[in-house]
């Protein structure tokens, strides 16, 4: 889908290169000036279908996600990226549309229509670092936390592992060790309890599910907490494009500005 929205910007720009490239005052006087001029044939097109596009796009996400009889039609990430690729696409057509001429009214949907843009580019990075199933449904907090095991209890089974040495393993899967730092003690730590290499590998597997388990508990909730941020943002700027855009076509249609039908 990458490549489709790569292509379609590349073949726009080498089309219109010439045109675009007129000052305005004098793109009246290019031959391109019929067919790529805002209400020109492809230009008008361009405008049509790519805001068909970004209305589609967000519609069809939001009835995946809200729709009981779709529930099991296809993976939930597999219409985020349809949704992405269309409202990639759309505003991409609709900027040639445009004909790189921003202003009035049309600026503030255009701008809103870059909000929306970037804002989603943020939502997906934010979206994939969300702890998932196989499936692509979000994890819970509590999903996660019930697959995490007593640790004190696990190690206590394990012989001639002593008390300060288990305090100090089970110490290293806290915040502030959830990283390389906390192998390292616990490594050196089995290494001066002297227990078997058969029960420090154990330990090792045990130590770093359980350090991977909080650093997922960790991410769920940062990501979660930023998601809500993200929706302050994402959503007020594409009620504001979309009203606008809405807007925009009816006065077109008042003034006559019809398509090729």
């Amino acid at each position: 889908m990458a490549l489709v929205v790569v292509a379609a910007t590349l073949f726009l720009a080498f089309r219109g290169e010439s045109f675009y490239r007129t000052p305005l005052s004098e793109r009246f006087f290019h031959p391109d000036y019929e067919g790529l001029k805002p209400n020109g044939t492809l230009g008008h097109g361009l405008g049509i279908i790519g805001s068909l596009f970004m209305i589609l796009g967000v519609s069809l996400y939001m009835l995946r996600k809200r729709a009981r009889f779709l529930a099991r039609t296809g993976l939930i990430r597999h219409w985020l990226e349809f949704h992405i690729f269309l409202c990639l696409l759309g505003p991409i057509l609709v900027l040639y549309h445009t004909s790189f001429k921003i202003g009035g009214l049309v600026a503030v949907s255009f701008w809103s229509m870059v909000a929306v843009v970037l804002s989603g580019v943020a939502g997906r990075f934010i979206y994939i670092r969300i702890p998932r199933t196989i499936e692509g449904r979000e994890l819970s907090l509590g999903e996660i936390r019930s697959q995490k095991l007593n640790l004190r209890e696990s190690l206590s089974a394990t012989a001639g592992l002593d008390p300060d040495s288990l305090d100090t393993i089970v110490k290293a899967t806290e915040e502030k060790f959830r990283d390389q730092s906390g192998i390292r003690i616990v490594r050196s730590a089995l290494r001066a309890s002297g227990v078997s290499r058969s029960d420090r590998r154990r330990i090792r597997k045990l130590v770093g599910r359980e350090i991977g388990l909080n650093r997922r508990i960790d991410r769920l909730q940062l990501m979660q907490k930023l998601f809500g941020y993200w929706h302050v943002a994402h959503l007020p700027f594409a009620l504001i494009m979309l009203v606008i855009m809405l807007v925009h076509v009816a006065t077109s249609l008042v003034f006559g500005y019809t398509w090729i039908f």
